[in-house]
């Protein structure tokens, strides 16, 4: 039965503009809060999955995005090709400024109030204090990150730990014809990701660099693009003639989260980032929100339930991305036995590779 009970949801990202849409569909009075004057992203690529692009579909959401038909995993410093698993349908590369948009989009037409310019300073229980005015709440929806305040409030003694690894990210053009994949390069203690975007004009580019310094977490540090080239100096000439177009590039350092030991603390529920923050290894961050999004918002009313249910799948796909950060890094006697391993399946089965994530990517939570 559909409720006029008013929620709350805190953030305008994946998660929160996601969830707001989802409960407004169930009836829902909701009021989304977010501190930017403008839901705007920087650029940056996403991959979407089937289990979260079934919940994009549930929403009525149909961001611009290229379908995804293989992951191709190559020799860093040779350039050779190890393995390229052909992917089914439903797998799609989207810029993150055009879900943002249409995910908008789609929670407006549902009738969310979106205020925008809207600090939070304080979440406690039935209230919270933004921008130095009491706002009260039945229900509140924390989406606004591993630093938001509503993670200050379920999760005040909850910290994080430096991996060893920073990433860069940026955008460059795309050579011609570039393939509808992505492509995993792979290296001692590095590797990097690419994939096209907006109708294969632009190339997503991703590169993790083990180190033993720290960064500060975020994206919104510049970095020389003269690092990045250091970094994947040894890598073959096609990727060195590709980091030399990077005029821009962003860097952070990975944080290892977990999952906070609960999600849910006296009518603040917590999803995405604030909940779980994932590592990029497994292009699940996206999709593991939206799977939040609208569990959360047919389980409003028991959240202590939803995240019984929800969390054994959340903490499988996290430690399933820690365990690919290792694989991608070897070196050395182990590196050789596992491209030659891989190279064997290739010439045998090479969508057996993927089928050990049928859980992950079959799974609809819509359903």
């Amino acid at each position: 039965m559909a409720t006029t009970d008013p929620v709350c949801v805190l953030g305008g990202g994946v998660a929160g503009l996601a969830c707001a849409a989802a409960l407004a569909q169930t009836g829902r009075r909701v009021t989304l809060l977010e501190q930017a004057s403008a839901l705007t992203e920087v650029g940056a690529g996403l991959q979407i999955a089937p289990n979260g692009g079934r919940v994009l579909d549930a929403l009525g959401a149909a961001p611009p995005a290229l379908e995804s038909r293989a992951v191709h995993l190559i020799d860093g410093p040779s350039g050779r090709s190890l393995i390229r698993m052909p992917l089914g349908p439903g797998f799609r590369f989207i810029h993150r400024a055009d879900l943002i948009a249409e995910l908008e989009r789609t929670a407006r037409a549902e009738g969310v109030e979106i205020l925008l310019g809207c600090h939070v300073d304080r979440v406690d229980a039935g209230r919270l204090i933004a921008d130095g005015r009491e706002m009260a709440f039945d229900h509140l929806v924390g989406a606004d990150g591993a630093r938001g305040a509503a993670r200050r409030f379920v999760a005040p003694d909850h910290f994080s730990r430096f991996t060893g690894q920073v990433a860069w990210r940026t955008l460059v053009p795309a050579p011609d014809d570039w393939p509808l994949e992505a492509q995993v390069h792979v290296g001692p203690g590095r590797h990097l990701v690419l994939y096209p975007l907006r109708e294969g004009r632009l190339l997503n580019i991703v590169a993790v660099e083990e180190r033993s310094d720290w960064v500060a977490e975020g994206w919104s540090q510049r970095d020389d693009p003269a690092n990045l080239r250091a970094a994947f100096d040894g890598y073959a000439p096609f990727i060195r003639e590709l980091l030399a177009r990077v005029e821009t590039v962003h860097l952070w350092g990975l944080m290892d989260h977990g999952a906070v030991p609960a999600w849910h603390r006296n009518g603040v529920t917590l999803i995405g980032d604030a909940a779980h923050p994932t590592l990029p290894f497994l292009a699940q961050g996206a999709n593991l929100a939206l799977e939040d999004a609208w569990t959360l918002a047919h389980a409003l009313d028991d959240p202590t339930a939803w995240e019984a249910a929800r969390r054994p799948r959340v903490e499988r796909a996290l430690m399933a991305a820690r365990a690919n950060a290792a694989n991608y890094h070897l070196s050395g006697p182990r590196k050789t036995l596992a491209h030659l391993v891989l190279r064997l399946v290739a010439g045998v089965a090479p969508g057996a590779m993927l089928k050990r994530y049928d859980w992950l990517y079959d799974h609809d939570v819509t359903a």
